[in-house]
């Protein structure tokens, strides 16, 4: 008997106890950062992982150490032609999905002026574009089983942005409004998704061979001096500690409950929370302005939302 067959034989047998104990996840960017750590805590629970990365040699270890429990899939997160296959393998081997992570990601440093469309929209196809379409590859199976949790790794990006973060923060912002809207469609059908807001943790992230800067023109050469100086020197010295997030992930997966939005680490939650209320601030100062612009003595409108 095939493995994926002999899997699907001891879940019919019990299947409330197989989804309690275990879950089967598809995490792209898994060869390092995030995606590592939560593939780690993921195999070390006793769970199904498929590792979607793009050099299967970099996370081979994994696949050594969990025979059973781990299977590599050569993947660029950035092509959507491949999302229905990789769903495909990922049923074949374990015969459920419970687990997405849309995890891939990296990051552009420059002035608007100074990155180009190309850079724009080559992190627009990784952070939007190709999670959109893992999303709708996984759905079926998701709802065919009606349950699943969706993780889309965000930033604090994703809800605040300063000087030459905007190509960053642009395709984090449009994944969670993305998501936003998602979490509300799929809840009826028992799919959770939960957006992770994370700060600086000791990931490479930053590494020098990892984060791009567009080049630095006169213009904005002193202005963003100090923001470039800052990313290029954080790497190996963030807070934040990876193995520890992805307990906290993993934990939640396998909860009744997830929050829609959970920044991760003490920076995000301040950072997160003073956006909050710096937004709420300004509201509030021009609500009169923003008021007057209606027609006068016509009701508000009866929205479905």
């Amino acid at each position: 008997m095939s493995w994926s067959r002999r899997l699907a034989f001891e879940r019919a047998q019990n299947p409330s106890v197989a989804a309690m104990s275990k879950q089967t996840w598809i995490i792209t960017g898994a060869s390092r950062g995030f995606g590592r750590a939560l593939a780690e805590s993921a195999l070390a629970k006793g769970d199904y992982v498929v590792t979607a990365v793009r050099r299967p040699e970099s996370v081979a270890d994994l696949e050594a150490r969990y025979p059973d429990n781990c299977l590599i899939a050569k993947y660029d997160a950035r092509d959507i032609t491949a999302a229905a296959d990789l769903v495909r393998d990922t049923l074949d081997r374990f015969g459920q999905l419970d687990v997405l992570v849309n995890n891939a990601g990296r990051a552009v440093v420059g002035a608007v002026e100074e990155v180009s469309d190309a850079q724009l929209r080559e992190l627009m196809d990784l952070h939007l574009f190709g999670p959109a379409a893992l999303v709708r590859a996984s759905l079926p199976a998701m709802h065919a089983r009606g349950t699943g949790t969706i993780v889309q790794m965000s930033s604090q990006a994703g809800r605040m942005s300063f000087p030459g973060v905007s190509t960053y923060s642009a395709s984090k912002f449009a994944l969670e409004g993305w998501s936003e809207a998602l979490a509300g469609e799929v809840a009826p059908f028992g799919i959770r998704v939960m957006i992770v807001e994370p700060s600086r943790f000791r990931t490479d992230f930053n590494a020098a061979d990892v984060l791009e800067f567009a080049e630095a023109s006169e213009t904005y050469r002193d202005l963003l001096s100090d923001v470039r100086a800052d990313l290029a020197g954080a790497d190996g010295l963030q807070e934040g500690d990876p193995a520890r997030a992805a307990e906290i992930i993993v934990s939640l997966a396998h909860s009744d409950e997830v929050p829609l939005r959970l920044p991760l680490g003490r920076e995000a939650v301040e950072r997160i929370s003073g956006a909050y209320r710096r937004g709420l601030d300004e509201v509030e100062r021009w609500a009169g302005t923003a008021r007057s612009a209606d027609f006068e003595g016509v009701p508000a409108s009866v929205r479905p939302i």
